[in-house]
């Protein structure tokens, strides 16, 4: 019989990556999860096959859906990126505060 995996329940602010080139790469938005949260995920889970990326399922508002979230050397923690249909979905913009609960998958 398999252990759950660990849910977590944060708020924090969405971000924007400032990308070299986005007039061609297009904006992309992600939220920073607390240092607690990060470090409980870097003890349990197993990094997946890109970019040190670990497999979560997450729900924003009435949003859920399955994506990764990668180390940044920058924030120096995970990071979760958020696509535009749930932005739009849930009325995130820039700076706007997300309420996140993510578990590993």
């Amino acid at each position: 019989m398999s252990t759950p995996s660990p849910t977590y329940d944060f708020t924090a602010p969405l971000w924007r990556w400032e990308a070299k080139d986005e007039a061609t790469s297009g904006a992309w938005f992600f939220v920073s999860l607390p240092f607690e949260v990060s470090d409980e995920i870097e003890v349990v889970a197993a990094p997946g096959t890109g970019f040190g990326s670990v497999r979560v399922e997450v729900t924003i508002g009435a949003t859920t859906w399955r994506t990764s979230v990668f180390p940044s050397t920058e924030q120096k923690t995970y990071v979760l990126p958020v696509k535009k249909a749930v932005r739009a979905a849930e009325g995130l913009d820039e700076g706007s505060a997300a309420r996140v609960t993510l578990s590993l998958v």
